[in-house]
């Protein structure tokens, strides 16, 4: 059905001002209201755009819509001529920032944004990328301020990004889409947004899945990856009903995409995809199941920052899941880059991952490519079975898979992982994967890995493991992480800095810190940034890369908070956490009295869930 009025994006427009681009209810003026506002009418006369924006006293943002997606065009240039061009020859105000939009409820809307500046009209975009949604109140302060359409290092906030997942997800179900289904759902859109080509929505359900099934092949197929097709592939239902929930479903998605500005936020430092997943697991079977646990985006930055991943780097994730901390390497070494050929040759050689799970390894490999970061050393598999030797091209030193584990020259630098916790059919502990990965390392080089509490501090197989990493390698730093850093999954976690092949002195300190602060907070379900609270990884950064770098450097202690000092060989357990050895002040009998009532509380509850007399 085509709509042949505009009426239908009337509604669409203000909900998306008003509650999600930040505008004030006085800002936001319909038709009527701009009749009213006597310098405005004087220019354009009886001829009156669908919205006009007030941002301040002077200037305005205009906004005119069309029926359908295919006069966007015609949107944005009625929006420039019949009304911001006219508006401009008035000396009291300014209309320097438009949008058209244009679209209905059976297609969605799509919009594109103009700036007028140095003398023309010019594109928005955020991150080198078209702005496809209505423009936030944020943005358009940025662009007036700086006096520039081309928004840069933008990051969408993580309220706004789970506010736009939820919705999905909240359609998704309306529709009829199975809650384990809808991560590789929208892998196979995102996938076919990837080229930035315009995907007509406006035709019968069957012929839209194949069209967007398709896209997603053609671009698998131009990466060698025709492999993935079957995990990034929209299924065809039977029966009517469910061919239109299915049409519907993908229409709504692709519309909250474009107004999330999709391409900007996968260009952006949030692991957008990952975060998907992340919404889309917590109604499905569960990461608890299948042992994934996506590693929060900040701790991914800190990692590679902490171990100066750069463009002469191997870099190595066994378990990587949708591919945050590929993606953090990536955007490191980008920054680092001193030309194009530089980051190419790291683009295609640098990187190496592997995932056992088909549907996260999809994930991952939409993740890349929606940045065109993809590389042939992204695979699926058991790591416990792929092996990496040293080899060259064209004179360069990369890594190549091999099935055997003997005979190779070791070639990774660096390792970022985060194993999955231990599934309870096969056990495997995670320990086990820091000990895989380093057998793929040179000598030297540096490992930062997630891993729980148990694994530093228990006896039995657990002690045994921490004695037999310490006679071959170098603890370099413990770090104690937030206890919720991975709510709702109530996992206690800390990071392991560990330098390879090098016999641990037990007369050399390690950096122990305790950074139980993140700059995060709890809400309505979710860990979010916040500006109000601390954040103890800006404070340790420098003097923990300064450690890593020279471990003689003097670091000044600082009570519960980091300590410099060697491993207490004399500890029958061997406890590696920043706890047996940060300064403290000696308890207080109130605070042992606190403690004590916390444990029992515990303990009462615990018997009263199990039932226990």
């Amino acid at each position: 059905m085509v709509h042949e009025t505009e009426v239908h994006a009337y509604a669409h427009i203000l909900k998306e001002l008003r509650e999600n681009k930040g505008w004030g209810k006085e800002q936001v003026h319909t038709q009527v209201q701009i009749r009213k506002i006597d310098e405005i009418v004087k220019y354009l006369k009886l001829k009156i755009p669908e919205n006009i924006v007030q941002i301040n006293s002077n200037d305005y943002y205009v906004i005119e819509a069309k029926s359908t997606r295919v006069k966007l065009s015609q949107a944005l240039q009625e929006a420039r001529e019949d009304y911001s061009d006219k508006l401009n020859q008035s000396k009291k105000i300014t209309a320097k920032i438009l949008t058209g939009i244009a679209g209905n409820e059976d297609e969605g809307f799509i919009a594109q944004s103009e700036y007028f500046h140095n003398g023309k009209w010019e594109i928005i975009t955020e991150n080198d990328a078209e702005i496809t949604g209505l423009l936030s109140k944020s943005q358009v302060e940025r662009i007036l301020e700086s006096d520039n359409p081309h928004l840069k290092d933008t990051e969408i906030s993580e309220s706004d990004f789970f506010k736009a997942a939820e919705k999905i997800n909240g359609l998704l179900h309306e529709n009829a889409i199975h809650k384990d289904y809808r991560a590789r759902f929208m892998s196979a859109i995102l996938l076919a947004l990837s080229d930035k080509s315009k995907i007509d929505l406006n035709v019968e359900p069957m012929v839209l899945v194949d069209s967007i099934n398709s896209r997603a092949d053609l671009i698998l197929k131009k990466y060698n990856k025709s492999d993935f097709s079957r995990f990034i592939h929209i299924d065809k239902p039977l029966g009517q009903d469910s061919h239109d929930k299915l049409k519907t479903a993908i229409v709504q998605t692709i519309e909250s995409l474009m107004d999330l500005n999709i391409h900007s936020a996968m260009k952006s430092g949030k692991d957008v995809l990952g975060k998907f997943y992340e919404v889309f697991l917590k109604y499905g079977n569960g990461a608890k199941d299948i042992g994934i646990v996506l590693t929060p985006r900040h701790i991914t930055r800190f990692a590679v920052e902490v171990l100066d991943v750069n463009p002469n780097d191997l870099v190595l994730d066994p378990t990587c899941g949708t591919g945050g901390f590929l993606i953090a390497a990536f955007d490191e070494v980008k920054k680092k880059c001193k030309s194009e050929k530089e980051f190419e040759k790291f683009r295609q050689w640098g990187i190496y991952g592997i995932e056992e799970q088909n549907t996260v390894v999809s994930l991952a490999l939409v993740n890349i490519i929606f940045r065109q970061y993809v590389n042939d050393n992204v695979i699926k598999g058991n790591c416990f079975e792929k092996w990496l030797n040293a080899t060259s091209v064209n004179g360069e030193s990369v890594a190549e898979y091999v099935e055997n584990e003997e005979n190779r020259v070791l070639p990774i630098t660096k390792v970022l992982m985060n194993p999955p916790f231990p599934k309870k059919k096969t056990k495997v502990q995670e320990f086990l994967f820091v000990e895989y990965a380093l057998k793929q390392m040179q000598d030297e080089g540096l490992l930062f890995s997630v891993l729980p509490y148990p694994c530093l501090i228990k006896p039995g197989k657990y002690l045994e493991w921490r004695k037999r990493l310490l006679k071959e390698n170098t603890i370099l730093s413990v770090i104690t992480f937030p206890d919720d850093l991975f709510y709702p999954v109530g996992v206690h976690t800390a990071g392991i800095i560990i330098k390879k092949g090098v016999p641990h002195d037990k007369s050399k300190d390690v950096f122990w810190i305790r950074a139980i602060n993140d700059g995060h907070k709890k809400s309505k379900g979710r860990r979010l940034e916040n500006k109000k609270i601390p954040n103890d990884y800006e404070k340790i950064m420098e003097p923990l890369k300064s450690f890593i770098k020279n471990q003689d450097v003097n670091i000044p202690n600082k009570k519960r908070f980091y300590k410099t000092c060697p491993i207490d060989f004399s500890d029958n357990i061997l406890e590696l956490v920043p706890e047996y050895y940060l300064d403290d002040d000696p308890p207080t009998m109130e605070k042992i009295q606190s403690g004590m009532d916390d444990a029992l509380r515990s303990m009462a509850a615990y018997m009263i869930r199990h039932k226990i007399e």
